[in-house]
């Protein structure tokens, strides 16, 4: 790997995306938006929901940047790879490596803007309560994004098309979203689905964002509670593994 090569590989990628208005709407805009949404169905619309958008908004935080980057970044490495671009520039002095990791940087501070518009919607507009610093949850929130990033690069070896790059939602993406405690805490759980939840990214990217809305501060690192930064710290080695299993699988030629 050459940290100019990455850079610039990096830097190409944040000018397709500044040029691509659709795509930048649809990952800084939309999340704002299903939030927005999603809090005037349970608090300003009166839904019977226990806690309201204070319950429903942190593993909202947490799932809206995934699955966004997730799709996003799948479908975008595919187009690359489709149009021959991907091929030119592995046939260049690039390393794999170079290649990922200057995706994982344009799509992360892509993330980092889109997670930081989220929190600040939820947090300053919306009224969401937040017992823990705020900008732990932008910190969370950008690593789930990047989580999704990852991911996203990893399926994107897998399909040929875009829309197979889609059709890994059901597999990957659905059941976490089950499974991650949204709809039904995870020690309330079957054994078999508990034992798999524990054992699933998003679920711990859920408990995260969920410790530090609830849990707030405590005797740990920045006043966080040390629950959520191992939490944090799981979804970290997540995203790494992500890279290197893309790295591992991205094959220089187009099949």
């Amino acid at each position: 790997m050459s940290p100019r090569i990455t850079l610039a590989v990096a830097a190409r990628v944040l000018t397709q995306l500044r040029r691509d208005r659709r795509t930048l709407a649809m990952l800084l805009v939309l999340p704002c938006l299903v939030l927005a949404l999603l809090w005037w169905m349970f608090d300003a619309g009166g839904a019977p929901l226990a806690g309201g958008f204070d319950a429903l908004g942190p593993p909202l935080l947490a799932l809206i940047p995934f699955i966004v980057m997730f799709l996003v970044t799948s479908v975008t490495t595919l187009r690359e790879r489709s149009s021959g671009t991907l091929e030119r520039l592995l046939a260049m002095p690039t390393g794999k490596g170079d290649v990922l990791v200057g995706y994982a940087l344009a799509f992360g501070a892509v993330a980092t803007v889109q997670s930081a518009l989220a929190v600040l919607l939820c947090w300053a507009v919306l009224g969401l309560a937040v017992s823990g610093p705020v900008w732990m949850l932008v910190v969370v929130a950008v690593a789930d994004a990047v989580l999704g990033t990852a991911l996203g690069l990893f399926v994107s070896a897998f399909a040929r098309t875009e829309f197979q790059a889609v059709q890994f939602m059901p597999a990957l993406v659905i059941p976490q979203i089950l499974l991650c405690g949204l709809f039904l805490p995870r020690d309330a759980m079957p054994g078999v689905l508990g034992a798999i939840s524990d054992v699933l990214p998003l679920s711990f990217a859920v408990d995260a964002m969920s410790g530090v809305s609830t849990a707030g501060g405590g005797a740990g690192l920045g006043g966080v509670a040390g629950s959520v930064w191992g939490d944090l710290a799981v979804v970290v080695a997540f995203v790494l593994a992500g890279l290197l299993l893309g790295a591992a699988t991205l094959r220089r030629r187009t099949a």
